[in-house]
């Protein structure tokens, strides 16, 4: 198989184009940055090179994790956003309908399921979690989520109208940064990443992995939406306790947490305002995160 991983100098494409070539195909790597892993350079709002791209290269699947992303809002314009995550996505649709492409991946990302009235829901003191799914509309509160959704819609729209084999993966956080809010956190960066396994976190490996399950799974789903995130042990009959005393329902799950945590200094929220349930992607796509919070603990217990 022939791949075009757009997003080849970036995070996940680190870890996502090893695993690719480990599997034998040939792939192609497409950026606007320079890099080892990234054979095109150039941006996917380029219709011509797209297509161009696609076609000489005899590409057979797409895996399409450029995008621009939330923390590039302070730096760029509504207008490079749009041109980057839709009509960057809408090049790679028409150049994988013109080239007979047999399958398609979208990276997403559960950003988008947080509108502002949940938003609101979190800062005004909400009686309970937020249980996500699949199932929601979203509502997006700013323009990344915005242009990522409507790129959803367009992946949608070229499977009704085409047939293509479509799996969008609404990935939940990976990146190596810390929180935008750091600052308002009282928990160190290596204690926020491990707590938010509990509910809205995975690693960058297990996010490669999902994509590479996803190509595998394309045809046969036909098209499908699904939550990438480390598996919870939480329910939604947690979600009241949850916001109200989360130390509480973990370690009712945990026992253990408390004596590792304290031995490491760390801490848990007090409060989790929100659980993303990955729990269709087990289902249909049969795919679970290697990495979990239990993990976590069992590495703490061996410091």
């Amino acid at each position: 198989m022939r791949i075009l991983l757009t997003g080849s100098s970036g995070w996940l494409g680190g870890a996502l184009k090893p695993r690719l070539e480990a599997l034998g195909p040939h792939v192609v790597g497409l950026d606007p940055v320079p890099s080892a892993r990234t054979q095109v350079v150039g941006s996917i709002a380029d219709r011509e090179l797209v297509l161009r791209t696609v076609r000489e290269n005899s590409i057979e699947a797409i895996i399409h994790g450029g995008a621009l992303h939330k923390p590039n809002i302070e730096h760029h314009e509504n207008t490079a956003f749009v041109a980057t995550n839709v009509q960057g996505t809408l090049n790679l649709l028409d150049a994988a309908v013109a080239c007979g492409v047999q399958r398609f991946v979208f990276t997403s990302t559960t950003s988008l399921m947080i509108s502002q009235a949940i938003r609101a829901g979190f800062q005004g003191g909400a009686r309970k979690a937020a249980w996500l799914t699949e199932e929601m509309s979203p509502e997006p509160r700013n323009i990344y989520g915005v242009t990522k959704l409507s790129a959803e819609h367009l992946c949608r729209l070229y499977h009704i109208e085409h047939g293509l084999p479509v799996v969008v993966l609404r990935t939940a956080r990976f990146f190596p940064e810390a929180d935008d809010m750091a600052h308002a956190i009282e928990q160190s960066d290596a204690n926020t990443k491990a707590n938010e396994l509990l509910f809205r976190r995975l690693t960058v490996e297990d996010a490669a992995d999902a994509h590479v399950a996803a190509l595998e799974k394309a045809p046969s789903l036909g098209f499908d939406i699904f939550i990438i995130s480390a598996p919870t042990p939480f329910r939604p009959q947690d979600c009241a306790e949850l916001i109200a005393d989360a130390p509480s329902v973990v370690a009712r799950y945990f026992p253990d947490y408390p004596r590792l945590y304290a031995r490491k200094g760390w801490t848990m929220f007090s409060s989790i305002d929100r659980v993303y349930d990955p729990s269709r992607a087990r289902e249909r796509l049969g795919f679970v995160c290697g990495t979990s919070f239990a993990d976590v603990l069992a590495a703490l217990e061996k410091t």
